[in-house]
């Protein structure tokens, strides 16, 4: 019943991800894509731009796919695409945020005045505005669900003990997070998890889970997601697959080095949230440890630009002409 129970509020929480972006995407879609094809003026108004549709539409993957669409049509050039998906990094982390307040005793009452507005709303304005709030209200809903669920897991000695096996060994958390991503197609969602489940107190008010081991997961979490951008990919120009390659050298580079940095990175992430009891604090933590992770990454990357297109370049080389692939070598006749 718990596993069930566990399962049906992952479910209502990507329903309400999807939902919530659905809607922003018909209230303001076609107005991010326009502004999308249009800021490749310079390299800080392209990470603007798609930090901006992501913190929208809260889905980096929907922003990064059409950044790779863009590029496969001519529409945008590589080194502004990699700008707008350093971008999208950025804004996806919104969501962790947002997630770190505790809103799951309004929940229902956001839920109720979404469907309101989504079946009594005139005109379609409206109404993909009741969408969104009402599939917000469904997210925390969700959210809520699985935290009663993982609530008792903290007294069991078998997964207490998991547990710290994740928390001493960094590499395990960075695969199981990866893991998760991968399976779940979604960093938020993932991301989220791991907020509601380290919020658990193993006794008292410590963490199951702990920051130490929480960061690890976060940062597999971001490696896992580059999956979605390489599948968009399979099938279009090397330019849109060189963009969905620099979202996985990204991601995969800066995790490496965050992880070797753990134990400093760890005490900046207190440093800069607020304090408190540890469960009541460590689902802003991770939060703030997802938005340093991507800040630092995209300030540590954003000066060589050109260098990760001549890396992308390299790694997926232009494809020689249909005719030459097709025509056979033409020998040399002796004289």
């Amino acid at each position: 019943m718990r596993v069930s129970t566990l399962l049906g509020g992952l479910a209502l929480f990507v329903y309400g991800m999807n939902g919530m972006s659905d809607g922003l995407r018909e209230a303001a879609g076609e107005k991010l894509k326009q502004i999308l094809k249009v800021v490749t003026k310079s390299t800080w108004s392209c990470v603007a731009a798609g930090a901006l549709t992501t913190a929208v539409l809260q889905s980096s993957s929907a922003t990064i796919c059409m950044a790779v669409g863009f590029v496969s049509a001519g529409i945008m050039g590589l080194p502004q695409a990699i700008c707008v998906i350093f971008g999208a990094n950025m804004g996806t982390t919104v969501t962790a945020q947002l997630l770190a307040f505790r809103l799951g005793d309004y929940a229902w009452l956001v839920v109720f005045s979404g469907f309101v507005l989504l079946f009594f709303g005139e005109g379609q304005g409206l109404r993909h505005v009741g969408q969104t709030v009402f599939s917000f209200g469904l997210l925390f809903v969700g959210i809520e669900t699985m935290g009663k669920v993982m609530e008792p897991l903290a007294a069991s000695p078998v997964f207490t003990e998991l547990m710290g096996q994740v928390a001493d060994v960094p590499v395990l958390g960075l695969l199981v997070g990866a893991g998760m991503t991968m399976i779940v197609q979604s960093s938020s969602a993932t991301i989220a998890v791991l907020q509601n489940f380290a919020a658990t107190p193993a006794a008292g008010s410590v963490s199951v889970l702990g920051l130490s081991g929480a960061l690890p997961v976060l940062l597999g979490d971001n490696i896992g997601t580059t999956v979605t951008s390489l599948l968009a990919s399979a099938g279009q120009t090397a330019d849109a697959k060189r963009a969905a390659l620099a979202h996985s050298i990204f991601n995969i580079s800066g995790s490496m080095v965050f992880l070797c940095l753990l134990g400093p990175f760890t005490e900046l992430v207190v440093f800069l949230s607020p304090r408190g009891p540890e469960v009541d604090v460590i689902s802003r933590q991770i939060a703030n440890g997802h938005t340093l992770f991507n800040g630092a990454s995209t300030l540590l990357w954003l000066p060589m630009v050109a260098v990760m297109e001549r890396i992308v370049t390299w790694l997926v080389p232009d494809s020689p002409p249909a005719d030459a692939r097709l025509s056979p070598p033409v020998k040399e006749r002796k004289v």
